[in-house]
């Protein structure tokens, strides 16, 4: 393969400085701040100059929000990396660095899950929705291999509501293709219905309980956060029969 040509690597200096800058922004000022005009400021150069690199603001947004993925995934990865290969182990190692990430990094945290729709980021979706990018690898291959170990308690497909079969559906065969492709494969009849959903609840839940946490919108002053947390994820491994340790 030929060496990238000096405008090639001008090209990606440029736009590692464009991301730069923006993530800065976003980390000072919040999704808001992310601006074209805000950048070029900084950059010293137009607005109209940051056309060449990206389509529109959403564009950017759209490969700033993968930078901050990517990097709330190398540190989980971090997390888990002395773990031994316990699926269990590392799902919950991996629920508690999601938090700890989300309190340190609230800016982002905002812009990648707390985007409102019509809002900064709309095609952020969930770390669940975005099963093929890092921080859904990582979440999922370590769920696929508690799946396949453990004998859960798993509620009957017939409590599935009706009107969300078609899209549990849908997202059933979407797991089972990650977890093939992370190396994590469980056979079709072990992940149906009723585990699908098991596992949105769980998701929601841990995403739900974060949220509150990150923007300081629990119902009551809580004194001790660190100790509802870990009360919260004892009663979801309660919930299918695993032990959170």
């Amino acid at each position: 393969m030929s060496s990238p040509t000096r405008r090639g690597r001008a090209r990606a200096a440029t736009e590692q400085d464009i991301r730069r800058t923006a993530r800065k922004l976003l980390v000072d000022d919040g999704p808001d701040a992310v601006t074209l005009r805000a950048i070029a400021r900084e950059l010293g150069i137009t607005a109209p100059a940051l056309y060449r690199y990206y389509e529109s603001r959403d564009d950017l947004v759209e490969n700033l929000r993968l930078d901050v993925c990517a990097d709330l995934a190398a540190e989980l990865a971090v997390d888990i990396a002395e773990l031994p290969d316990d699926g269990m182990l590392q799902l919950f190692a991996i629920c508690k660095g999601f938090r700890r990430w989300a309190l340190t990094h609230t800016k982002e945290f905002t812009l990648v899950f707390a985007s409102p729709t019509g809002g900064v980021g709309t095609t952020a979706g969930s770390a669940l929705h975005r099963l093929d990018e890092p921080f859904g690898r990582i979440f999922l291959a370590a769920a696929g291999q508690v799946l396949a170990i453990h004998d859960l308690v798993m509620p009957p497909n017939d409590v599935v509501p009706p009107e969300l079969r078609d899209d549990l559906t849908a997202f059933q065969g979407e797991l089972l293709a990650v977890l093939a492709e992370s190396g994590r494969a469980i056979a079709p009849e072990k992940l149906d219905l009723g585990l699908t959903y098991l596992m949105i609840q769980f998701w929601a839940r841990l995403y739900g309980h974060v949220t509150l946490e990150v923007f300081g919108n629990y119902p009551i002053p809580v004194s001790k956060p660190d100790v509802l947390f870990e009360a919260m994820l004892a009663d979801l491994a309660r919930d299918v029969g695993l032990d959170a340790r």
